[in-house]
């Protein structure tokens, strides 16, 4: 039987549905029966409480569940039998007139777009490069070398220098009078590691212990306390204890300390690099592949399902809740958050996922299993025991879709790459790795 399709505006579509009324009755009853079984009511024992008391009692919830049902299916078959591609529920609503022996209702619903991506071979995308320097694995033996320093009782004849762990009591006035977060006793913090102001930071610089002294300081007018922005305070500050900083040697035994099995200062940089070039890899992947769902949603032309927005903004705003409540916010369930905030995002996410999916099923950029092995066996190589991590991945259906749509993903930003007018950028390993 044709099923009459009537296009409402852009996506919106309606269609009428019939379901027999004697198909409902017979199901209600049904339900009410097997329902009777194990319904339990005062002054009746279970499975022999009248049928009438049965109906009274849940009649209405089985009746609307039952219709629910019936009117999924007849909506299933006919969207089916037209070869709709339905996005987001359905708003069902009943017709106050039908024909006889028949219940009517209308179902509105959106369609997916059709999805148009023009001449890739127009699109410019700059795909970024970075090497590994022998100074950035310097830089990084360092930081291993910090994570293993100790400190020791600085001479009270020696003022506090760089690398220093200082203990230090201050208190801060604005205009004579004291301010929120301006006065500390025992407080700590390393000199020259960028953990205070720069003017406070030099100013500690040279301090020996017992020793007192008074220094304005201008707060920068992007402070992140909003009430001291651009404002000039004067700080009292008393040297408590000074402690300087001993870095354990680059040798056999630093090397053997952080697990390199040889024990030699080769292998340890020859280590260093091999992981730093794959967290530099999936930087540059990333990056990349942001220029590329850049262009190709410059390059697409669809209308977007009200539905799918709707439901993307939904997310958003319990994801944004859901971070309050981490963070300890008092009543994150309850906190007013406007969605409409997150609306040019939600509308961006359903754009380029439509856009990604169509680019997928067109060209079978769907991930191979190989590649799925691939890429948990490269991103487990990051961890102490890679081979467990695979399991743990292989082991669950979600973490495996997980990766099988970062798959998907690479698969289309190569596609893309490869078709695009490509801007080749070598970018400092520094600044690859300051970026967010």
């Amino acid at each position: 039987m044709a099923v009459n399709v009537e296009t409402l505006e852009k996506l919106e579509r309606r269609i009428t549905l019939t379901v027999p009324a004697s198909d409902i009755n017979h199901e209600v009853e049904a339900r009410l029966k097997k329902l009777s079984r194990t319904v339990k009511a005062d002054g009746f024992r279970p499975g022999k409480v009248p049928m009438s008391v049965v109906a009274q009692r849940y009649g209405y919830s089985v009746q609307y569940e039952v219709v629910n049902d019936r009117v999924g299916q007849a909506f299933a078959e006919a969207t089916n039998e037209a070869q709709l591609r339905v996005a987001g529920l359905p708003r069902i609503s009943q017709k106050d007139e039908a024909p006889e022996g028949q219940m009517a209702f209308d179902a509105t619903f959106e369609v997916y777009p059709e999805v148009k991506i023009g001449d890739l071979s127009a699109s410019e995308v700059e795909r970024v490069s970075a090497e590994v320097t022998e100074a950035a694995i310097d830089r990084t033996v360092d930081i291993l070398r910090k994570q293993r320093r100790t400190f020791a009782q600085r001479p009270a004849a020696e003022g506090a220098a760089e690398g220093d762990r200082v203990t230090i009591d201050f208190e801060g006035k604005i205009d004579g009078e004291p301010f929120d977060g301006g006065k500390a006793e025992g407080f700590q913090f390393l000199i020259g590691e960028g953990q205070m102001l720069e003017q406070f930071d030099r100013a500690v610089r040279g301090m020996k212990v017992g020793e007192s002294k008074t220094f304005p300081l201008q707060f920068p007018a992007d402070y992140r306390e909003t009430t001291l922005a651009g404002k000039e305070a004067d700080f009292m500050v008393t040297m408590k204890k000074a402690e300087a900083q001993h870095l354990p040697p680059v040798d056999e035994g630093f090397a053997k300390a952080l697990g390199i099995a040889d024990g030699t200062v080769e292998a340890l940089r020859a280590d260093v690099k091999k992981n730093l070039e794959r967290e530099v890899k999936f930087r540059i992947l990333a990056r990349n592949k942001a220029a590329v769902m850049d262009a190709l949603v410059a390059a697409s032309e669809l209308e977007l399902p009200n539905a799918l927005v709707a439901s993307e903004t939904e997310r958003l705003v319990a994801a944004a809740r859901a971070d309050l409540k981490q963070r300890g916010v008092k009543d994150a369930e309850t906190t007013p958050i406007p969605e409409d905030i997150f609306r040019p995002q939600a509308e961006r996410r359903v754009r380029l996922g439509l856009v990604v999916a169509e680019l997928v099923r067109a060209n079978n950029l769907r991930a191979r299993p190989e590649q799925l092995q691939a890429h948990i066996e490269e991103m487990s190589q990051s961890y102490e025991k890679p081979a467990e991590v695979q399991r743990w991945y292989l082991g669950d259906r979600q973490r495996m879709a997980e990766v099988e749509a970062v798959v998907i993903e690479n698969n289309v930003t190569q596609f893309v790459l490869e078709r695009a007018k490509v801007n080749d950028k070598v970018l400092p390993f520094d600044e690859l790795m300051a970026a967010s």
